[in-house]
């Protein structure tokens, strides 16, 4: 009934409607034939179904007419190809689709890793700048440091350090002292003083003869001195010795108390500079600002040029235009250029005035400063004397300590030495009797003990010193009587042994 239709369809359309048919065939031939226009062109028309057939095809007459048109040609070969071409083709998207999972997997799997590493990356970043505000940190502390050592540097301590000589000054003076003074110098020895006599007698003598040859011929010479030609150069030699061991022994002693002198100071000075290095530090820290190096304020202040004569001049005026400094610089600097040598003549003329006035008062200054040098050394020196005294009375100071701590020594020595000599006692020597309150503990304590066993002594000899301070006076003379008794004999039998001694040693 469908194909009916479409044929008459067909041949009500006339012969425009054949012109738009052929066109149709050509585009036809180039499509792929659907499913359902397969069926129809191999004469297996069937009902057409909602999903394949659209709603609106009824209403459009050229459609009917091509697939009309197309009946008679179509063949069952050309729908299995067109079947098979699907079947590959979904098979190929299947394929596509598969790759596309796959490649997919793969750039989760990447992505992941990326993440991995950007969050590895953020940490370390995190991490380095903790770093750096922990280093920054600790730069600014070091500045602050650095700042704070830069102004301790600037501490000037305002006290009068002790004068003390150094070593080469020492040695120095040594040397000096030892040229002026000949008591300082080391004694010659007998022979060396015979041989300073004899020596140009001999070299009279033997005038070709050499130094060793000389000296040879003096030590045979002294072998053969009599002890009555030495005896005078002996003498001369010790009291030479005894002068030189007395300026070496005060030396000594000067030496040592100047010594003594100086660790005091240097600890008197210790703490008057930490003292006053606290108080800098403190000040230190509450100030900010530098201060300037103080100048000398006796010092003459050098004169200025002429040139700058001139600027002072010409500076109230030119300021009174309303110039800044830098433009009245350049003026003035301008102008003093293109000046004649008649024009700078006055300026010149007073610059030198000045500097002759400023060279007078160099010289008076110079002078001034040479005086306080000189007035300074002199304290020194007097200041040195005024040490040596202290010196010495430090000195004799630590002596008086000395010989009172040797004193206490041997007096605990001794007291040692005899208090040995005392353990060290006769085992004939009669042995002093017991009190009468030892006489009387003894027997009291052996009844406590069998009236109260397991007890302390400190509590038994608290009961008997109790009982002891009981007893009236009869019941204490029995012990007393007890003890006289044993005194008595005691007495006795030391008389015996001492006279005993007494003969032994006279025998």
């Amino acid at each position: 009934m469908a194909g009916a239709a479409v044929a008459e369809a067909a041949i009500n359309a006339g012969p425009g409607v054949k012109k738009k048919q052929r066109n149709s065939r050509k585009a036809l031939k180039e499509k792929n034939p659907s499913p359902d226009e397969a069926n129809i062109l191999a004469g297996k028309v069937s009902e057409p179904s909602p999903i394949s057939v659209p709603p609106n095809s009824n209403d459009d007459p050229e459609k009917e007419n091509h697939e009309s048109l197309s009946q008679p040609r179509s063949s069952p070969k050309k729908g299995k190809a067109a079947a098979s071409k699907k079947q590959s083709k979904q098979s190929s998207f299947e394929k596509d689709l598969q790759e596309m999972q796959e490649k997919l997997q793969l750039l989760q799997l990447e992505k992941e890793k990326t993440e991995e590493l950007l969050r590895a990356k953020d940490e370390t970043l995190k991490l380095k700048e903790e770093e750096l505000e922990t280093r920054g940190r600790e730069q600014e502390k070091l500045q602050t440091e650095l700042k704070k050592l830069q102004k301790l540097k600037e501490f000037k301590p305002t006290m009068t350090f002790p004068i003390f000589q150094s070593l080469k000054d020492k040695e120095q003076d040594k040397k000096d002292k030892k040229k002026g003074c000949p008591e300082k110098k080391r004694p010659s020895a007998p022979y060396i003083l015979w041989c300073k006599d004899q020596w140009n007698e001999i070299k009279k003598e033997n005038p070709d003869a050499e130094f060793k040859e000389i000296s040879n011929i003096l030590g045979a010479k002294w072998k053969n001195v009599s002890a009555e030609e030495k005896k005078p150069y002996e003498e001369r030699y010790q009291t030479e010795k005894e002068a030189y061991l007395k300026v070496i022994a005060k030396e000594k002693r000067e030496t040592e108390a100047m010594m003594l002198l100086e660790e005091e100071q240097k600890q008197k000075t210790a703490m008057v500079l930490l003292e006053q290095y606290m108080q800098f530090k403190q000040d230190a820290e509450k100030e900010t600002k530098k201060t300037k190096k103080e100048r000398d304020p006796l010092r003459p202040k050098h004169p200025i040029s002429a040139f700058f004569l001139f600027t002072n001049e010409r500076r109230a005026a030119l300021l009174a235009e309303n110039k800044n400094v830098m433009e009245v610089a350049k003026i003035t600097g301008e102008e003093w250029k293109n000046m004649t040598e008649e024009q700078k003549g006055p300026y010149e003329e007073m610059a030198r005035k000045n500097k002759e006035k400023y060279l007078q008062e160099m010289e008076v200054y110079k002078q001034k400063k040479d005086e306080d040098a000189e007035n300074l050394r002199k304290e020194e020196e007097e200041q040195k004397k005024l040490q040596k005294q202290e010196a010495m009375q430090l000195l004799k100071k630590k002596e008086k300590t000395e010989n009172i701590i040797k004193k206490t020594k041997e007096d605990r020595q001794k007291k040692k030495k005899e208090k040995e000599e005392k353990k060290i006692v006769d085992p004939n020597k009669p042995k002093k009797p017991a009190s009468s309150y030892l006489l009387f503990s003894k027997e009291a304590r052996k009844n406590l003990a069998e009236e109260r066993p397991g007890t302390n002594n400190s509590i038994i000899n608290a009961l008997i010193s109790v009982k002891w301070k009981e007893m009236n006076e009869e019941e204490r003379k029995i012990w007393n009587e007890k003890a006289a008794e044993a005194m008595e004999a005691y007495k006795k039998e030391l008389e015996e042994y001492n006279k005993n001694i007494a003969a032994k040693a006279e025998e």
